[in-house]
């Protein structure tokens, strides 16, 4: 079968020479005056409205009943004006300028447009600045992506068919609290980024939010633009593919304040020497400078920030070695112990974002770094309620546990609590203000007393050293966490999606066993509130429900059949991987594979939003069958 353009392409060949001209003329003498891509854009437009009024069809028609009735036979073609006169006598012409409904307005055009991507959105060139809330009292970065190259492990991918589903690539930038977000492109070896990124640069000082800022006062702000490159697969799963901060500020020394960089982006993890490809950004400012400043003066402000920066890290780095050498002092199996002044890694990252959430809803929070089973390096978050309790968060899981300590020198007799987290030994614990190194006798967790104000218990470090590397707004590599962005999952909607997915799994599954699948819509509905209360008791910790539940499931189950249920947790929405993870446990393969007399299955899915778009997906699986002697 032809490609629909192919076909469409066809029919338009058939129509007289003289016809193409005078009817092509119509759409690409108004397009004229537009941008190239705009242009493209009502081109097609205008090519799916014709196809969907037939009027190739109805020329045809036209064409043959003129040559019928209205000329002699001796005519061997028609005119373009002969043409075009039947087609305004039968209203063609007239129907279709109707369905497309030009309009000239430039307000109504802006209104009936699609939708931009970010609120700081801008037209690519020529920039539209119309179309942007700017305050012309301040200024703005505007930042253009051009598109990338080289990235070579798409080198191979075929371009996507209008309407396939394809893997694509999405930019995130987030500078100075203000988060963007580009439209997604297919991956290709050459994606086609088209964006551009309106960045608001102010003072931070009280009193300076409106007025505004010189190149001067531009160079002081050395916050970088950090870029983040995603890539969604086609079953919505989401991976990091490269992270870089993008340093700005050559662009006041740029000849009418523009300048383009080409950005090579890094892999991650164990591919972070790796590039992964370039991006082509144009950085230009709004206004633009009375005064630009001279390259030499930028060069000199990058290497005095530079300086500054690692001579703090220098200075900490002196204060870190004489702790460490005191602390090795206090007993000498402390050389064992996992007291990590500096780290980086995969749990310790997700640690770290968890105690600074914590922190920021006002608990005391610290990161705790030991081992887990098997003296497995390990961290993990850790809070002190302002009642003594200490709670264990897993950030890996979400899992939570009370800490309640063994004292090795109660007797024998005396019941002891038995530990339920999974953490062996702690070396130290430390957030953005406080460091602290065990110094008891065990680092044993089940042991281990976390009175931070004894100093022969746990050996702090001094507040003013880490204020000195980490204090509010200095220079760092790091920069301030970005605002959470409000969910965009529909949570019912996703709900519904998923459950219908696992409902044709189920029962395909159950057909290549040879059974037949009857669901049971009723006893479905009724395992919603039993997802509602997991996830409240999983994120608070109150049971609530599981009585009435229970009272629920008994009414609609019949005396002498048997019900069961298994409730499960995940975190990401793949229907095919739910199913898979569910056969693996026996209790639910047992429920879905389930035999005997006046079988019914159910299933419910309940999704919970979060910010970011994560989300907590309840799923329980159940049948009732009737039971036989």
């Amino acid at each position: 079968m032809p490609h629909p353009r192919a076909a469409a392409r066809g029919r338009w060949r058939r129509c007289p020479r003289s016809l193409r001209g005078g009817w092509g003329s119509f759409p690409a003498g108004s397009a004229m005056s537009l941008p190239p891509e705009k242009a493209s854009e009502l081109k097609q437009i205008i090519h799916q409205q014709l196809l969907k009024m037939d009027v190739h069809g109805r020329i045809r028609e036209v064409l043959a009943e003129t040559i019928r009735e209205e000329l002699a036979p001796e005519h061997q073609q028609l005119s373009t004006e002969d043409l075009i006169k039947a087609l305004r006598q039968r209203g063609i012409i007239d129907d279709v300028v109707k369905e497309l409904k030009f309009v000239t307005d430039v307000n109504e055009t802006e209104r009936t447009s699609a939708p931009k991507p970010s609120t700081h959105f801008v037209d690519r060139e020529p920039p539209v600045l119309k179309k942007t809330n700017i305050d012309p009292t301040r200024r703005y970065l505007y930042l253009q992506v051009l598109g990338g190259k080289a990235f070579l492990e798409h080198l191979q991918e075929p371009e996507p068919l209008p309407g396939q589903i394809c893997s694509t690539f999405t930019l995130c930038l987030h500078f100075r609290n203000q988060r963007f977000r580009s439209k997604p492109v297919p991956c290709a070896c050459e994606p086609d980024f088209q964006d551009g990124f309106l960045l608001e640069i102010h003072r931070d000082s009280l009193g300076d939010g409106s007025k505004m800022v010189d190149a001067t006062t531009m160079l002081s702000i050395c916050d970088p633009v950090h870029m983040v490159l995603i890539k969604t697969d086609t079953f919505g799963e989401t991976t990091l593919v490269a992270s870089y901060f993008l340093e700005w500020r050559s662009v006041l020394a740029a000849e009418n304040g523009i300048t383009n960089v080409a950005v090579e982006l890094l892999g991650v993890g164990t591919e972070s020497k790796v590039s992964v490809g370039v991006l082509n950004i144009r950085l230009e400012m709004y206004p633009q400078l009375n005064k630009t400043l001279s390259s030499e003066i930028i060069s000199t402000q990058f290497t005095l920030e530079r300086q500054k920066t690692a001579e703090k890290e220098r200075l900490f780095l002196v204060y870190a070695k004489q702790w460490w050498r005191e602390y090795l002092q206090i007993r000498p199996t402390h050389n064992t112990r996992l007291v990590k002044i500096f780290a980086q890694g995969d749990c310790e990252d997700h640690a770290n974002l968890l105690c600074s959430l914590l922190l920021g809803f006002g608990l005391e929070a610290f990161v705790c770094v030991g081992t887990k089973a098997k003296g497995v390096p390990h961290t993990w978050v850790m809070t002190c309620g302002s009642d003594g309790t200490i709670t264990f968060w897993e950030s890996l899981t979400g899992h939570r546990y009370i800490h309640r300590a063994i004292n090795p020198d109660d007797p024998p007799i005396v019941e002891q609590p038995k530990p339920l987290y999974p953490y062996r030994t702690i070396g130290c614990i430390f957030n953005h203000q406080k460091f602290f190194g065990n110094c008891q006798p065990s680092d044993a967790v089940e042991v281990c007393v976390f009175d931070l104000h004894d100093e022969s218990r746990w050996k702090p470090m001094s507040g003013e050293a880490i204020k000195s590397v980490c204090p509010p707004g200095a220079t760092s590599s790091v920069p301030p966490f970005p605002p959470l962005c409000a969910s965009t999952i529909d949570a019912a909607v996703t709900s519904n999606e998923i459950e219908v997915q696992l409902r044709i799994l189920v029962s395909e599954h159950r057909k290549d066993l040879g059974l037949s699948t009857v669901w049971d819509d009723q006893l479905s509905y009724l395992l919603s509130p039993a997802l509602a209360a997991y996830e409240l008791e999983r994120t608070t910790g109150v049971s609530a429900g599981n009585e009435e539940f229970q009272d629920a499931v008994r009414r609609a189950v019949p005396d002498g059949h048997t019900f069961k249920g298994f409730p499960i947790h995940f975190v990401h929405r793949n229907a095919r991987r739910v199913f898979a993870t569910c056969l693996r446990s026996p209790f639910c393969e047992e429920i879905i594979c389930c035999r005997g007399d006046q079988v019914r299955l159910a299933v419910r899915v309940r999704v919970f939003t979060y910010p970011e778009s994560a989300c907590a997906v309840w799923i329980m699986f159940a049948c009732k069958y009737r039971s036989v002697l």
